[in-house]
This record gives C-alpha cells, sequence and structure tokens, in this order.
C-alpha cells in the first residue's frame, strides 16, 4: 500500500497578515476563513488545502498525504502499526477541520505530524480564484510538493519508499546540500528531503510548491510580487531535474513557496539521475528577508 498524492498542508504562524497577501493577491487562491483567526485557502474542487493558524510560533503543523480508497488507507494503517508506529486515528474535529472523509496520523521522521487521509471533499460551489488565473495543476497529482529537513537524510528517504510507498525521482548535490527527491504519482516530485542547511532544521519546512496551470500566472505573480516589494528567495528560473520554470517567495516564517509552471511528469520509462546543480539557469539567491529559524 501506498500514499498516492500530497493532500494538505497546515502552518502555524505569527503573521497572519502577510500570509493572506501571498496566498490572496499574489497566488490568487480563494480565503475560508475559519474560528479564531485561522484561515484556510482553496486552489481547486476540494474544500481547502492549506490551513494557517495564527500564534506565536513558525512552525510546520502537520503534512497530510492521501490514499486512492478507504480500504488503503485501513490496509496503510495497520502496516505503520506493525512497524512501531503509535497510529492516531483522527477525531471527529479533525477529520471536519481537514474536511475529509476518515484519516489517521502519526509522528513521522524528525518528528513531522504525519497524515494519512482518505476522501477530501469536493466542495459544491466552484473554485472562485481571488485573481485571474488559469488555476492549479492538482487533480490526481495532488497539492504540488513539499521539501523536509532531516537530521538523518538516509533513513527519511528509506521510511518513505518502504513505509508509505514513494520512489526515488532522482538526486541533487551542489554546495552543502544533499537533497533527494521522491514520488508518488506522475509529479515529478511530491517530496524532497534535504540535510539541515540553509536555515532549514530536521522536521522543518524549506518550501511548498504549487503549479500554475499557464507559464503567464506565474510571470503575472512575479510582476505582483516586485509592486508589492514582497522578498524573493530565488529569482525566476528553470530546475535541472523537473524542468519547473519558478520563482521562490520568502515568507515571515522562514520557510518559501515555489510558484511556477511546465515540470516534466514521470513516466514508466523514468530514469533516475543525479545531478550536481539544482538550475540549468535562473533561480539566483537573493539576501534572506528574515533570519534562519
Amino acid at each position: 500500500m501506498s500514499v498516492r498524492k500530497l493532500g494538505y498542508v497546515g502552518l502555524n504562524v505569527r503573521d497572519i497578515a502577510t500570509v493572506k497577501t501571498i496566498f490572496g493577491r499574489v497566488l490568487g487562491m480563494q480565503a475560508r476563513p475559519g474560528g479564531d483567526g485561522t484561515i484556510s485557502y482553496r486552489m481547486d474542487a476540494r474544500h481547502h488545502r492549506f490551513t494557517f493558524v495564527p500564534g506565536n510560533s513558525d512552525s510546520l503543523a502537520y503534512v497530510g498525504w492521501e490514499t486512492d480508497s478507504l480500504e488503503a488507507l485501513q490496509r496503510l494503517a495497520e502496516t505503520i502499526g506493525r512497524q512501531g508506529h503509535a497510529v492516531r486515528p483522527a477525531t471527529a474535529q479533525e477529520k471536519a477541520e481537514r474536511a475529509v472523509l476518515d484519516m489517521f496520523w502519526f509522528d513521522g521522521p524528525d518528528g513531522v505530524r504525519t497524515e494519512i487521509a482518505f476522501g477530501g471533499i469536493e466542495d459544491a460551489e466552484p473554485f472562485a480564484p481571488a485573481r485571474t488565473i488559469s488555476g492549479f495543476r492538482t487533480e490526481e497529482q495532488g497539492l504540488g510538493h513539499v521539501v523536509l529537513g532531516s537530521a538523518d537524510a538516509d533513513a527519511t528517504v528509506k521510511f518513505y519508499r518502504d513505509s508509505l510507498g514513494f520512489s526515488v525521482s532522482d538526486y541533487i548535490h551542489w554546495d552543502v546540500c544533499r537533497a533527494t527527491f521522491l514520488h508518488c504519482n506522475a509529479r515529478h516530485h511530491s517530496l524532497a528531503v534535504m540535510n539541515p542547511v540553509y536555515g532549514t532544521a530536521a522536521g522543518q519546512l524549506n518550501h511548498v510548491m504549487v503549479q500554475a496551470n499557464a507559464m503567464d500566472d506565474v510571470g503575472r505573480a512575479y510582476d505582483i510580487v516586485r509592486d508589492l516589494g514582497i522578498p524573493v528567495v530565488l529569482t525566476l528560473g528553470k530546475h535541472s531535474n523537473d524542468h519547473m520554470t519558478s520563482f521562490y517567495i520568502q515568507t515571515p516564517g522562514g520557510w518559501a513557496i515555489e510558484y511556477g509552471h511546465g515540470a516534466r511528469e514521470i513516466d514508466n520509462d523514468w530514469d533516475v539521475k543525479y545531478y550536481d546543480s539544482p538550475r540549468l539557469w535562473g533561480h539566483h539567491l537573493q539576501s534572506p528577508a528574515v533570519p534562519p529559524r
């Protein structure tokens, strides 16, 4: 049994105002305010994909992966339990907050709260973007991808591969960074694991990627970021491995958002490769807007 896609992400944030600017005005996602100042964002037919909880710290709250059936969900819970992890069924409140039919969770590598779910609610109302965009590449590929820091990257890759069914896409080693990219569907990678560098500690989020349906959406967002003075981590550029053309937005929490278009996809003839640079062109590093956590 394996997970099939990245379903949703939850984050604790101190600066909710900047989150609203980035996810609304820049990315064009649809805001869904909740209780106690919590705000979620919708990017497709799903009820929501991102949830932000305001508080006194900036941290990754949870990462939600999805199976393709209730039966697969149950079998995966049993498998993970047999491997010695404390599997916890979700409460009714947790399932309602995630807008899923069923889920369980456990503490994954580096203490990351890892949730496995099935049955994300398809909203009866159409997605209403905050600005004119073509939409996001989701559906069977899920939300996008996350990149996590790990104290023992080899062990973490082994866990996601052997326990959750991921496969290695490729490797990139450059400067002091060692990154392994993994896929669970046709998206080049839904997960990447890196050693703790560039201010990303073990168990922390380095960045999350969302993919636009059109390159013009990315270009217009790049203009908006410049007009608003929002810091950029990496300038517009193209990756060596997945060929995504993208740029990276700095958030006050220290993690980044990659917004791009045009990534190539995994097929039956995929050949795992090793690269010594993450970029073909562009992606020039800018001075960080906030100190590393």
